[in-house]
C-alpha cells in the first residue's frame, strides 16, 4: 500500500484493504482466485454498470469481466491473482491469457479494444520492465490497448463512494481480527501422550506443577496456528507471529529477572503471574486473531525453543537429555 493510499484511508476512518484477505476468506489460493475475480466482478459492476463477468463453460474465451457487446467491440478484464509479487515466473500466464482473448475474439465474430490485467500485487523490477516491453510490442502488433491495472490501482478504486459497499463486502471484515478468532482444536489423548516428553513439560515438572494438561492443550493449539501462518507465508501475519513471541518472551523475561533472586529456586508464582499478564495484556497484534488459549501456547513455545523456563536453571533443564 502507498503511504498517499493508506493516509487517505485512516483518514476517512476506512481500515486499510489488504489483498490477502481472499485467502484468510476462502482458506487457499484456489479459492483466492475465484474471490478475487468476483471482487473485480462487483467492482467493475460498480464503475461501469455494463460490465458483466463470463462463466467459463468449459472455456471463458480468454475473458473474466466484458463490457461491451460480443457482436461488436468489446473491453476484456483478465483477473489473476498473483501474490504476494508479480515476478517473472507469471510471464508466461499473462502472455497465454492476451493471446487466448485475441484468439477467442477472431474465432467467434467479436473485437478487442481494449485488454485489462488486473492483479492483486506489484511487479518487481525486471517483471515491469519485461511487462513495458511487451505491452508496446503486442499493441504495436495487434491495435488493441493494454493496462495493467496493479494493488494501487485497485485500491484507489476501492475507496471511491461508488464502490463502498464492495470495499465493504470483501475485506471491511477482515480488521477488527479479535473478533474472529482462530478456533480452537481438541487435543487427543494420543496427542496429549505425546508431548509427555516436551521441553516446556519437563520445565513445568521441574516447577512442581503436578497437573501440565492445560498446557498441553495450549501448547498444541499455538502451534497448529504457527504452523498455518508459517505454511501460508503472509507477510502481515508472519510479522504479527514474531511480534506476539517477543510480547511473550518480554513478559517472561521481565517477571523471571524480577525473581530470580529470590530464596526457592523453584521461582513459586512465575508461571501463573506470566500466563496471568499474558491472558490479559492489550499489546497483542489482532491480526494474528489468537485468544488466551493460543496466547498462553505462544509462551510454551517459547519455552520449547530452549528460550525460557519456569526455574531459576531452566538452561540446565534445557540441556538434560530427554
Amino acid at each position: 500500500m502507498t503511504a498517499t493510499t493508506a493516509a487517505t484511508s485512516l483518514a476517512s476512518g476506512e481500515p486499510p484493504i489488504n489483498f490477502a484477505a481472499h485467502q484468510l476468506r476462502t482458506g487457499n489460493i484456489a479459492g483466492a482466485r475465484d474471490d478475487f475475480e468476483q471482487m473485480l466482478a462487483m467492482l467493475l459492476a460498480a464503475i461501469y454498470p455494463g460490465a458483466r463477468a463470463i462463466t467459463a463453460n468449459p472455456g471463458d474465451w480468454g475473458i473474466d469481466i466484458l463490457l461491451g457487446e460480443l457482436s461488436g467491440l468489446v473491453i476484456v478484464w483478465q483477473s489473476k491473482y498473483f501474490w504476494p509479487t508479480v515476478t517473472k515466473s507469471h510471464h508466461g500466464q499473462i502472455r497465454e491469457s492476451f493471446d487466448s482473448a485475441l484468439a477467442a475474439a477472431a474465432r467467434n465474430g467479436y473485437r478487442l479494444s481494449q485488454w485489462i490485467l488486473c492483479v492483486p500485487a506489484s511487479m518487481d523490477a525486471p517483471t515491469a520492465q519485461w511487462w513495458d516491453n511487451w505491452r508496446a510490442r503486442r499493441q504495436r502488433e495487434t491495435g488493441v490497448a493494454i493496462e495493467l491495472w496493479h494493488e494501487n490501482v485497485l485500491r484507489n478504486l476501492l475507496v471511491k463512494p461508488d464502490c463502498a459497499h464492495v470495499r465493504r463486502h470483501f475485506y471491511d471484515p477482515y480488521v477488527p481480527a479479535q473478533t474472529r478468532r482462530v478456533p480452537l482444536r481438541d487435543l487427543s489423548d494420543e496427542d496429549a501422550t505425546s508431548l509427555d516428553d516436551a521441553l516446556f513439560v519437563r520445565q513445568l515438572r521441574a516447577a512442581g506443577h503436578v497437573e501440565v494438561g492445560a498446557a498441553k492443550r495450549e501448547y498444541f493449539n499455538a502451534e497448529i496456528m504457527a504452523r498455518e501462518v508459517l505454511d501460508k507465508r503472509l507477510p502481515d501475519e508472519l510479522a504479527a507471529l514474531l511480534e506476539a513471541d517477543g510480547v511473550v518472551h518480554g513478559i517472561w523475561e521481565a517477571r523471571f529477572n524480577a525473581m530470580a533472586f529470590t530464596g526457592d529456586p523453584h521461582l513459586p508464582g512465575l508461571h501463573a503471574g506470566v500466563m496471568t499478564e499474558i491472558r490479559e495484556s492489550g499489546a497483542f497484534p489482532e491480526r494474528l486473531r489468537a485468544g488466551p488459549v493460543h496466547r498462553c501456547g505462544l509462551m510454551h513455545r517459547v519455552v520449547e525453543d530452549r528460550r525460557a523456563g519456569w526455574v531459576r536453571h531452566w538452561r540446565e533443564v534445557a540441556s538434560e537429555p530427554r
